[in-house]
């Protein structure tokens, strides 16, 4: 429990030192915000600080942090320092950087922010792999929560089913003005996500005698050591400690913000409050799971079922809360998905609308874009989850490393003080060992895994090497040259250069 303790601890630490020290680096001013500025009614409304942190944080908060760590808890209590770390290091920063450049540039979508710091290609790349990120979240965010309602509802109401109702919703939101179903509806969202949080982490810790918590190793608990922590728990574990999918929904609220200076009380705080969930579910997951044969056996058991993760939650739910508790904690863990599910297809709309220059005002565009996108993702939902799930897994950390690396570029050649983007720079070059590296590794990419050591090793020298080329493509073209400031400059581009 002690551990469990200290990470919550360093967890909200890392918001209010790490979180000030990179507010006071990015140097949010007294400029107006593109909601004060140009307010439409649709997606630039004007919003107060706590429903938009609320809506930030149910837009981000999916079923990563909570079947993502269930997931990486099977490799045992090490997956706590990858959450905080990866927190505090890494996605905090990539929350907050995607947030403030993207409330710079007039709320754009990130695929155009990353085009304007990072050139014409990567621009282009980002919008296609930002829409096809997008659509399958809203897949993965639509046939999971179909799942879990299916267990609390009569049989007539099956998975089928509530993927359809569920999709209907997204329908509604994608073309609603944010403030009309998404304002009204996310802070009651909200209340019972928090609940949920706080309803599973305290009966943990009540249950502790019954099932221990484990305290910190830096043992491979996977059973059998069949599946090694690196790269594999680092994309397993995504949305917990950092996701490109947030860089997505960050737009959403940069076109509601009233002033810079909240930012690290959106963005940051809610990859923090994240964190928080992530570290709640790995720590329920090992210790409900915990047997003498291994702490991640009975888990992985479990997870290596069709729907297992559904199944899991149950499970915890019930066990640790009673079939009392359990419905209003499982009401916790269906509104993360369905708050992040709706503003993906969001996202996805928005994207398109930036990249093609349509009008978001005229309802007829608005459908025109809405309803293909969502036929599309309701075909996708038919698809293996598990397999739909591994390509978001490492598309997600992939889209995190390009997003960080734009943060690195921003900071080289806007401020005089450079060494402010090794901020960025840092944890963009680790997330690209990652990627790289589960790319190579992955039966679902290069599977170089079927070599077993060999490809392990040919899969970690890649990634090292591709990750070391990135960094010194960053430092010959952004931070060996002159900072030439945000408006009148000429970005010289890793984009370009690669």
């Amino acid at each position: 429990m002690l551990t469990f303790i200290l990470c919550i601890a360093a967890l909200i630490a890392g918001y209010f030192f790490y979180g000030k020290f990179i507010e006071k680096l990015f140097q949010p001013s007294d400029r107006q915000t593109p909601a004060i500025a140009n307010p439409d009614g649709i997606d630039y409304v004007p919003l107060s600080n706590g429903r938009a942190f609320l809506i930030q944080l149910l837009n981000i908060a999916g079923l990563g942090p909570i079947f993502g760590a269930l997931s990486g808890a099977i490799w045992g209590p090490s997956v706590y320092l990858w959450i905080v770390f990866g927190t505090i290091f890494a996605g905090g920063v990539h929350d907050y950087m995607s947030g403030m450049l993207s409330e710079r540039n007039d709320g754009a979508s990130i695929s155009e922010v990353t085009g304007k710091y990072m050139g014409p290609v990567m621009k282009n790349v980002m919008r296609v792999f930002s829409v096809i990120l997008l659509i399958m979240v809203g897949v993965v965010f639509m046939v999971g929560p179909a799942g879990l309602l299916a267990k609390l509802t009569p049989k007539a109401l099956n998975i089928k089913v509530w993927t359809v109702i569920i999709l209907i919703y997204y329908f509604l939101a994608t073309l609603l003005p944010i403030d009309k179903i998404i304002g009204h509806l996310y802070p009651i969202f909200g209340i019972v996500l928090i609940l949920m949080a706080v309803m599973i982490g305290g009966s943990t810790m009540l249950h502790n005698g019954e099932r221990p918590m484990m305290e910190l190793t830096l043992k491979n608990l996977y059973p059998g050591n069949a599946k090694p922590i690196w790269p594999l728990m680092f994309i397993t574990v995504a949305c917990g400690a950092i996701s490109g999918f947030h860089a997505t929904q960050s737009p959403v609220i940069s076109r509601c913000i009233k002033s810079e200076k909240d930012g690290r009380k959106i963005f940051y705080m809610a990859m923090v409050a994240e964190g928080i969930i992530a570290m709640i579910w790995a720590s329920a997951g090992i210790a409900f799971y915990y047997n003498k044969a291994g702490a991640g056996t009975g888990l992985q058991a479990l997870l290596d079922i069709k729907g297992g993760n559904s199944n899991s939650v149950y499970e915890i739910c019930v066990g640790l809360l009673g079939k009392f508790g359990a419905p209003i904690a499982m009401l916790g863990v269906i509104a993360c998905p369905i708050t992040s599910g709706d503003t993906a297809f969001r996202s996805a709309r928005m994207t398109i609308f930036d990249w093609f220059h349509l009008d978001e005002k005229k309802i007829n565009v608005r459908l025109s874009v809405a309803v293909p996108m969502l036929l599309v993702g309701y075909l996708i939902s038919f698809l293996d989850y598990s397999i739909v799930w591994r390509y978001f897994s490492w598309s997600n950390q992939t889209l995190a490393m390009i997003v960080l690396w734009t943060a690195a570029v921003y900071f080289a050649t806007n401020y005089p003080n450079k060494n402010k983007c090794w901020v960025a720079a840092i944890p963009a070059t680790f997330m690209s060992a990652v990627s790289v590296t589960y790319l190579m590794y992955a039966p679902e990419c290069f599977n170089l895994v079927k070599l077993g050591q060999t490809g392990a090793t040919i899969s970690y020298a890649v990634g090292i090497v591709a990750a070391a080329v990135f960094l010194i493509i960053f430092i010959s073209t952004t931070y060996l040259h002159p900072a030439e400031g945000l408006e009148d400059q000429k970005v010289r581009i890793i984009g370009r250069r690669a």
